[in-house]
C-alpha cells in the first residue's frame, strides 16, 4: 500500500516551499501539503494538519516531515496524536525548546516584522540561502514572492506561535520511528548543531548534510532531499511509536 506523506510547511512559506520535492514523490507516496497562515498557535496548527489525514484508513501508512516551524508542528502532533504515525522527517529544524534568548530574538524579528517588511524579506532570503544561490535570479524571486504573499500578518503570528511553543523534546528522545534529520551545511536559521543535537538525542535517527546548503533545502537541493526521503519512506513498518517497529 502505498503510504500517505503530510509535508509541513515552515514559517513565511506556503504549499510552493514543498512543491517541487512533492512532484518528485508522487511515484512513492500520496503526498499533501500542509500551511499555516491563519493560526495563532502551534497546537493549532497541529489540529489543522491532522484534519489533512483524517480521512485516511487506519491502516494506511502515515508520515510526516516538517520543515523549520514545521518541525515544531511535527512535534505538536506527536504530542496530541490523532492516528498512528510510521515515520517522521525533521528538515532544518530542531527538538531544542525555547529559550530566553530565543524569545529575545523573536520580539527583535516581530519589530522588523511591524516595521519595513519588504526589506526584511530581502534580508530572510538572502540570510536563508547559500550565497551560490544569490545569484540565481528565478529562484530567489520565487523565494521573495512567496515571503511577500505570505505577508506580515502571518510572520508576526507565526512567530508570536514558535515563541510560545511547547518542549516536546522529551517525547522526541523516545521516538523509536524511522527517522530522518536533514540540514543544511550552511544553515543560519537552524544552524547544523541543532540537527547533530537532535541526531545525537533520537536513537533511530538518520542524519544527513546537504553541502552547499542554507536554510531553504526543500528549494535548493529539491532533487537530493527528494531521494533522502525516497529512502526514508522505503525502511516504512507498522510501529508504535515509542515501542519500535513490530516484528
Amino acid at each position: 500500500m502505498k503510504p500517505t506523506l503530510l509535508l509541513l510547511a515552515g514559517m513565511l512559506n506556503d504549499e510552493r516551499v514543498w512543491q517541487s520535492v512533492a512532484q518528485r514523490l508522487s511515484a512513492v507516496c500520496e503526498v499533501r501539503i500542509a500551511h499555516f497562515a491563519t493560526q495563532e498557535t502551534i497546537a493549532e496548527m497541529a489540529q489543522d494538519a491532522w484534519q489533512l489525514v483524517a480521512d485516511l484508513p487506519s491502516d494506511r501508512p502515515l508520515a510526516l516531515a516538517g520543515f523549520s516551524m514545521g518541525g515544531y508542528v511535527l512535534q505538536q502532533m506527536l504530542a496530541e496524536p490523532q492516528r498512528a504515525v510510521q515515520a517522521v522527517a525533521l528538515i532544518d529544524s530542531s527538538i531544542r525548546p525555547e529559550t530566553e534568548a530565543s524569545r529575545a530574538n523573536r520580539l527583535k524579528t516581530l519589530q522588523a516584522i511591524e516595521g519595513n517588511f519588504a526589506a526584511l524579506v530581502e534580508q530572510v532570503a538572502r540570510w536563508s540561502t547559500h550565497p551560490s544561490r544569490h545569484g540565481e535570479e528565478a529562484l530567489m524571486g520565487f523565494i521573495k514572492t512567496m515571503l511577500l504573499e505570505v505577508g506580515p500578518q502571518t510572520a508576526a503570528s507565526q512567530t508570536r506561535a514558535i515563541a510560545a511553543r511547547g518542549d516536546h523534546a522529551a517525547l522526541m528522545r523516545q521516538l523509536k520511528l524511522p527517522t530522518l534529520i536533514v540540514c543544511g551545511r550552511q544553515d543560519k536559521v537552524t544552524p547544523p548543531e541543532l540537527s547533530q543535537e537532535a541526531a545525537d538525542q533520537m536513537p533511530t535517527a538518520h542524519l544527513h548534510w546537504l553541502e552547499d546548503t542554507g536554510h531553504m533545502s526543500p528549494l535548493e537541493q529539491t532533487a537530493q532531499l527528494a531521494e533522502l526521503i525516497t529512502s526514508w519512506l522505503a525502511r516504512l513498518a507498522p510501529t508504535d511509536p515509542f515501542k519500535g517497529p513490530s516484528i
